[in-house]
């Protein structure tokens, strides 16, 4: 599945740029859980970032990767479970609980594709849920209604079992949801699709931005990120948007946490590194491992 998103703007070395075009493809390349050739930026495990989650009670940081998944909270970066190419990566309800889709890498004993597997202890291990062999979920989101996933086809599961084909004319680059909402976002290039009732029926943003990258802090609080860098924030769900700041680098991933002064915290793992904004966009600092 190509990323509907051009880059923006093309880096100076040919592989850096390589790796950018990859990430941004969703690394479509059969999952032999090879590292790519490109060099990871500073902080980063891996050149190809598909996913980043951050505990917003512990400040865990987690980054779902072509080599598998890592802690980044401290230095140097901690390897959790096997191998495997994570492309899709959502948090459940509870913390520890998550989803991924993707390949298997070297050792794993997992189908190709992994269809949509769940940890229960924090990706230490991996059991497969539904559709091994079928789907690769390049994205996917947890609400309070259940997952939505899209491989090509968009689809929701109450359970993550049995699925329901959603006829969507759009293919979304990023689904944004909140495990306690049934409110989902999904960015395209023709602007942000959003659905109220869990990904049942959608309706076009005709009035708000084009973004490429989003997250939901809060029921209400949402973030996200333009081609261009531009951050723009909400407060209503993702109805409506206002512009913030800019982020610099090419962006391969984001999380957005509720912050404590009223403001979300917007996390993205770009080709400088990761970056943490503290006042909702309007300006980011490098993150520093402790």
């Amino acid at each position: 599945m190509p990323f509907p998103f051009p880059p923006r703007r093309p880096l100076p070395a040919l592989a850096a740029a390589a790796a950018v075009i990859l990430a941004l493809a969703g690394c479509t390349t059969a999952g032999t859980g090879a590292p790519g050739t490109a060099t990871a930026a500073p902080g980063l495990p891996s050149s190809h970032v598909h996913a980043l989650d951050v505990n917003p009670e512990t400040g865990q940081v987690l980054l779902a990767t072509h080599e598998g998944l890592f802690d980044v909270t401290t230095e140097p970066a901690r390897k959790i479970g096997a191998t495997n190419d994570l492309m899709g990566f959502t948090a459940g309800h509870d913390r520890g609980l998550f989803f991924a889709s993707g390949h298997p890498g070297k050792g794993s004993q997992l189908p190709n594709p992994l269809g949509l597997v769940a940890s229960s202890d924090g990706g230490a291990t991996w059991e497969p849920l539904s559709r091994q062999g079928e789907s690769d979920f390049h994205t996917l989101t947890t609400t309070k209604s259940g997952i939505i996933a899209f491989d090509g086809t968009l689809r929701t599961s109450p359970d993550g079992k049995t699925w329901t084909t959603v006829d969507a004319p759009f293919k979304p680059a990023v689904l944004a949801g909140h495990p306690v909402s049934s409110t989902v976002l999904a960015t395209t290039p023709a602007g942000i699709q959003r659905s109220t009732d869990g990904g049942a029926t959608w309706a076009l943003l005709s009035a708000g931005p084009v973004i490429q990258f989003a997250g939901f802090a809060s029921p209400d609080e949402a973030a996200g990120i333009a081609p261009d860098g531009t951050v723009h924030t909400s407060t209503d769900g993702g109805a409506t948007w206002t512009p913030t700041g800019r982020i610099d680098g090419e962006v391969q991933a984001v999380s957005v946490v509720k912050g404590s002064t009223g403001k979300p915290w917007i996390w993205a793992a770009t080709s400088a590194g990761i970056s943490v904004s503290t006042d909702g966009g309007a300006t980011f600092k490098p993150h520093k491992p402790a």
